[in-house]
């Protein structure tokens, strides 16, 4: 069956086609609530509600441009508007230990498996996690992402470089090689 009849069938209120879309379309979704909420329960929440709003709003989709970007849109919105309802955004949150180090030999950054770097994003504090998740891997500008979470851009662009300089610090933990660190650097800077 076509897209565009799924999305009619769905818009009628079929339970077959909203059933369709949400087989094709949640698990990309889950892995990205997962990306802004590390607590995999609280994931499936914000997977729930993004449903719910998919079919809810889906008579809003116009047609124009793809009906999985207008999903992407609302799963991130839903994710923001989690993270919003826990006050997990705070804008004075402290990052300690961001300073240059030598790190021991280990394997080339070959050996790092994807769900180890995405670990390593998971494991950023909430706000510098959210940021980096929607400049890095969403691509909002840093004045949409100051827009979306209510602070100035300088703000956006500040949290980012400091999400980035942990996420380049616990890679090259990882990498844990003097060989690799360039390797991983030039990685996290790409």
């Amino acid at each position: 069956m076509s897209e565009h009849h799924l999305i009619l069938a769905c818009k009628q209120g079929k339970l077959w086609a909203r059933k369709e879309v949400y087989e094709q379309y949640a698990p990309t979704m889950m892995a990205l609530c997962r990306r802004y909420v590390s607590d995999v329960e609280d994931a499936k929440d914000v997977l729930q509600e993004g449903f719910l709003k998919v079919f809810t709003e889906i008579g809003q989709y116009s047609g124009k441009g793809s009906f999985g970007g207008w999903v992407r849109k609302i799963f991130v919105n839903t994710s923001l508007d989690y993270i919003r309802k826990k006050n997990r955004l705070k804008q004075k949150e402290i990052l300690t230990d961001i300073e240059s180090e030598r790190y021991e030999e280990a394997p080339y950054l070959k050996d790092i498996t994807a769900e180890e770097l995405m670990q390593c994003v998971t494991e950023l504090p909430d706000t510098y996690r959210t940021i980096f998740n929607l400049y890095a891997i969403e691509g909002y500008s840093h004045r949409e992402i100051a827009t979306l979470l209510h602070m100035p851009e300088s703000t956006s662009r500040s949290f980012f470089f400091r999400a980035r300089q942990l996420l380049q610090k616990r890679v090259i933990q990882l990498c844990g090689s003097n060989n690799a660190k360039q390797r991983c650097i030039q990685v996290i800077e790409k």
